[in-house]
């Protein structure tokens, strides 16, 4: 089984990509890497993505010459690498067995298009408080290993992948294309748009239930002001009038629960503390 490649996009937030690349090094230390430098203004961020770029093989950087912004930068990777990728914000600490467990949850049905794992911070992928951020676990290995301890991986469906970690299947792209910037401009509300035409034709996006990688949140992009507003909602909703409905009705039936209410069992009987 292939590992997908990782791409980041990255734009300033030298402190959490620091962190970032720091927990690559510890989990997926030879893993393929692509980091996208979308014209960072802060001088330290050039010369710690070339380095760390330096230190193996498997590793690239692209650079903009000028701010693009997310929806640009992601698609600029998803286009120049040919196999499944998992799209990672720069302000994650991954933990380990993370990519193996993305990697075989692609590889488990030609019908997945997108995997996203359990974090701390993430929507619907919010663990252990559905749709309520938690902090950073302080022991992401422990969390890593309980997890794998918790059953064979279910793999439910989402209406929706979330963009902190969002693994997309080389097959998606092929079918239904890159993130719309047409439509999302500098960022928000592509990945929805992009998990919906996935989902139109065919395709699913999935929980990877047995993978964790945590999300401070906020940062990277986030100081450019792209944040969830009117525009990037009414854009979503011009081309998918149901979206609302549909994640709003997940929220509300909770179909996670079951499985998220083992895997806290899970948690109490290792006596490892998650958030």
């Amino acid at each position: 089984m292939s590992l997908p490649t990782i791409v980041i996009p990255v734009f300033n937030a030298f402190e959490q990509l620091k962190a970032c690349l720091q927990s690559l090094d510890d989990c997926s230390p030879g893993a393929a890497t692509l980091l996208v430098d979308d014209a960072s203004t802060d001088t330290r961020v050039k010369p710690l993505l070339r380095s760390w770029v330096g230190m193996h093989t498997n590793r690239e950087l692209l650079e903009n010459e000028v701010n693009r912004g997310f929806v640009y930068t992601a698609n600029l990777a998803m286009l120049h690498l040919t196999g499944d990728i998992v799209l990672l914000n720069s302000d994650t600490r991954v933990s380990p067995g993370w990519l193996e467990s993305l990697a075989a949850c692609l590889a488990s049905s030609e019908l997945i298009a997108t995997a996203t794992p359990w974090t701390n911070n993430g929507e619907i992928a919010s663990f252990p408080s559905f749709c309520v951020a938690s902090p950073l676990p302080s022991d992401l290995a422990a969390v890593a290993a309980v997890l794998r301890s918790a059953g064979k991986p279910e793999y439910p469906e989402l209406p929706t992948a979330v963009g902190f970690c969002m693994a997309i299947s080389r097959a998606a792209i092929q079918r239904v294309g890159v993130f719309d910037e047409a439509a999302f401009g500098r960022g928000y509300g592509e990945e929805n748009d992009f998990s919906m035409r996935v989902a139109q034709a065919g395709m699913k996006n999935v929980l990877c239930d047995d993978a964790f990688v945590a999300h401070v949140g906020g940062a990277s992009f986030g100081p450019l002001g792209l944040a969830p507003d009117d525009e990037s909602m009414n854009s979503l909703l011009n081309k998918h009038p149901g979206y609302r409905d549909q994640v709003q009705s997940f929220i509300s039936k909770d179909p996670l629960a079951a499985r998220r209410d083992l895997i806290i069992e899970s948690f109490r009987r290792a006596g490892v503390s998650i958030g």
